[in-house]
């Protein structure tokens, strides 16, 4: 474990960190990765803890040591118990893979701090697994055979690591640099050597441009097209609440009835008097996880549906399981409902109708549509899958309101009974294989507190909830539809009033995963740094990455209300929208991320120039508000990237010899350049500048200067996130977890800003130029700003160094 004095080293001065660097070097890191590494407090903690457990202090392999890094940033967190134990199959090279230790992660995650059956481990592991070099060969044939024609195609741009995908999956032990070695070779016998033609970049065809004369004719000849009815109003497929007479459904039973629900003229005139004929919905989010931008686009179909109609919406909280739902996600959902911009009409817990649930329950039981049985989860799914009926199926009713009242009062063990509805057994839909109704659950409630043993079904409590708060348009996405049939079967057979139901599509979005249980996993993992991190499509991490609800609003009213269930939304398509708002919203101002130093010679040391630079690219300079100040003296700071030794045709930045324009000051041009002992690395620029701005450079750059002679400008961390996975569907792979991007998240600890972002604060949000657009970090302090990247700037935009 860490003791105190490693903890120290952590925080302390120099020498500790030199001493942890050389730490981490004796197991083989990189000296690169040794210094990034104890920047990062947890990680550097963490491995110091790995280094000592394994007791490898003096140094080890450095196979092994990668593997330790490995346990060190990504060991399952509910298995910290198990660490001891995979570090000696580590230390040993029993486990001496990435794809063994992934694997192993994976299994300790599953049994948590449980007992670890060695020979399960060591199976699931592959430990002992021993891969030959012509198995390998043998999957490497195989696969090239399989790809032989995209290949031969693609060339040596083929993507290497999606061949490796599929060796894996063939031969998941073998050895990677055995694969790499025998793919590269492969190639080079599938292909030859490499030519010029395989380095070239691919070229675009250029779209051609049609005369010009046809253009005038068509423009004259083809009216504007209009905009769709659903694109001006996308709730206009939506019926009124008067027309909630019509037959919803068709629910067809084994023994050939047919049920066609609808409302009686008397059930719906005693709906109308309570909602005076207005729309009336309902968003209800479970309250166990933080809701992701799929509950952004039901909050703009509950919410806006209402608001477009002069209705009104409830948030009602779906708390039928009270070992998932926390205070805390329920404080969650109200904020971030608010932050979106929607204004419930009511707030409700679908707790709050617990006795009229057990009420209609009780009745149900009398009617004879329910039972109670004590058939186990695993018998229940065999006797599904059977299509057989349960041995307490036709119990009698008598007996069976009598072992409801005994499961109300905690007298039946937990699991050794249910409620369930009587509803079809034998029909072709499996949501009427006689759902669960209630269960037993000596847990106490969040919001009921401790008065209920026995808590309803999401199957039994949705419908009539909606009922009981007449609900007029009871919306869902599509992997809903199914229950449709039982939604409707309940309410007849308890004649309640029945909402109009209507299933639209998810939004799902590329390089993403949206399942609360694969988010929840990347949490209490700690993939990421909790639900508001910026790189999930969680809307408390979109909003901690600088994303505005005006712009996630526009995203999902853009991408419609359909029923069409197969595309993915590409990712590029949220971002276009949140430019759009950014554009408009975002102040310009500079930060340079990798910066390199420019003494301007013939500007006198000391000397500072206060110059107006523009918050907006059409700001007028009389405008004091739409400017601000940026000093300019004889030390500025470009990046790193916009100089080169070697000038050429297509390049616009910096290089020796050549001049280019400090946005909103002057142009300079390069005439020397400070290299280092290596003769290689540039320590310094020296250059001139034009005072008088006869010059006309075409590259403009960003800079920041020092304001104070000898004092380095302003520090900032700015981090640069990216697509979280690599994959456009990783919820489809089977190691979507080992899809995630390394490069997801990089962080700058000492960029150079303008003295003017001295005073952001928290949600503040930048364009930084020609860099992207970001926003003030919660982690930011007094002595230092965070900045986080919400999205780059469009491609077009840097060709020009613009």
């Amino acid at each position: 474990m860490v003791g105190k004095s490693d903890k120290d080293s952590i925080s302390g001065g120099g020498g500790d960190k030199e001493e942890i660097v050389e730490l981490f070097l004796k197991i083989g890191l990189e000296e690169k990765t040794s210094k990034n590494t104890i920047a990062n407090n947890k990680v550097t903690g963490n491995l110091i803890a790995v280094i000592h457990e394994a007791e490898v202090t003096d140094g080890c392999d450095r196979t092994i040591g990668n593997l330790l890094y490995m346990v060190a940033t990504k060991f399952p967190a509910n298995a910290l118990v198990h660490r001891p134990t995979l570090l000696k199959y580590i230390v040993s090279s029993k486990i001496k893979t990435p794809a063994q230790l992934e694997a192993a992660f994976a299994f300790l995650a599953a049994i948590a701090s449980g007992n670890l059956n060695a020979n399960e481990f060591e199976e699931a592991c592959g430990v002992g697994v021993e891969v030959s070099a012509e198995d390998i060969e043998l999957a490497v044939n195989e696969v090239f055979e399989e790809k032989k024609s995209m290949i031969l195609e693609q060339r040596y741009r083929t993507n290497v690591g999606e061949l490796f995908v599929h060796i894996r999956k063939k031969q998941p032990w073998a050895d990677p640099k055995i694969v790499k070695h025998l793919v590269d070779a492969k190639l080079f016998e599938v292909l030859g050597a490499r030519t010029a033609a395989d380095d070239e970049k691919p070229v675009k065809k250029k779209k051609e441009k049609p005369v010009k004369v046809e253009d005038k004719v068509s423009a004259e000849e083809t009216p504007p097209v209009k905009p769709s009815d659903e694109e001006v109003n996308p709730y206009a497929i939506f019926p009124s609440p008067q027309e909630n007479l019509k037959v919803h459904t068709e629910i067809y039973f084994s023994d050939g009835r047919v049920l066609r629900p609808c409302n009686s003229k008397e059930i719906l005139e005693k709906h109308f008097k309570v909602t005076g004929g207005k729309v009336w919905t309902r968003f209800p989010p479970e309250p166990n996880g933080y809701l992701h931008i799929g509950h952004a686009k039901a909050m703009f179909v509950d919410f806006g549906l209402a608001k477009e109609r002069g209705g009104c919406c409830y948030l009602r909280y779906d708390d039928t399981n009270p070992e998932a739902e926390k205070k805390e996600y329920i404080d969650h959902i109200e904020e971030i409902v608010g932050w979106m911009g929607w204004e419930p009409f009511k707030i409700t817990y679908t707790s709050d109708y617990f006795q009229n649930l057990y009420e209609l329950a009780v009745e149900l039981i009398r009617g004879g549509h329910a039972y109670v049985d004590h058939q186990t989860p695993e018998e229940i799914k065999e006797y599904r899958e059977k299509k057989m009926n349960s041995p307490w199926r036709d119990r009698p009713i008598e007996e069976s309101l009598k072992l409801f009242d005994e499961m109300k009062r905690g007298m039946i063990e937990e699991g050794k009974a249910t409620l369930r509805m009587k509803q079809d057994m034998q029909s072709d839909n499996f949501n009427m294989y006689d759902l669960i109704a209630f269960r037993i659950k000596f847990t106490p409630h969040p919001h009921a507190g401790d008065k209920w043993c026995i808590y309803p079904s999401y199957d039994f409590a949705h419908c009539i909830v909606d009922s009981l708060e007449n609900i007029t348009h009871s919306l869902c996405t599509l992997e809903f539809e199914t229950r449709r049939a039982s939604y409707y079967w309940l309410l007849d057979v308890l004649g309640l009033y029945l909402p109009y139901v209507w299933e639209y599509s998810r939004l799902n979005l590329t390089n993403t995963v949206m399942s609360k249980r694969k988010l929840n996993s990347l949490v209490t993992e700690k993939w990421v740094d909790g639900w508001d991190d910026p790189r999930l499509m969680t809307l408390a991490g979109l909003r901690r990455r600088g994303v505005t609800p005006t712009a996630i609003n526009a995203f999902v009213r853009g991408i419609g209300i359909t029923r069409s269930d197969s595309s993915l939304i590409r990712l590029d398509r949220l971002e276009y929208h949140i430019r759009e708002e950014l554009n408009k919203t975002a102040a310009r101002t500079m930060v340079v991320l990798n910066p390199l130093k420019v003494v301007i010679t013939n500007l006198e040391a000391g000397s500072v120039m206060d110059l107006d630079a523009k918050k907006w690219p059409d700001a007028h300079t009389d405008d004091a508000s739409s400017t601000y100040k940026v000093p300019f003296s004889n030390v500025v700071y470009i990046e790193r990237t916009d100089f080169r030794m070697k000038d050429s045709k297509d390049y616009y930045g910096l290089a020796p010899g050549k001049s280019v324009l400090l946005r909103y000051a002057f142009p300079i041009k390069c005439t020397e350049v400070i290299l280092g002992d290596d003769n290689e690395s540039i320590l310094e620029i020296r250059a001139e500048y034009d005072p008088t701005k006869k010059i006309k450079p075409k590259g403009v750059l960003h800079w920041v200067a020092e304001s104070t002679p000898g004092v380095d400008p302003l520090k900032v961390e700015v981090r640069l996130f990216d697509k979280l996975f690599l994959s456009e569907n990783p919820a489809e792979l089977d190691d979507w977890l080992g899809d995630l991007n390394p490069q997801s998240r990089i962080v700058i600890p000492d960029a150079y800003a303008v003295t003017a972002l001295r005073n952001a604060s928290v949600g503040d949000k930048f364009q930084f130029e020609r860099l992207g657009y970001f926003a003030v970090d919660q982690d930011s302090t007094s002595e230092k700003i965070i900045l986080n990247r919400t999205v780059t700037l469009r491609d077009s935009y840097s060709k020009g160094g613009k």
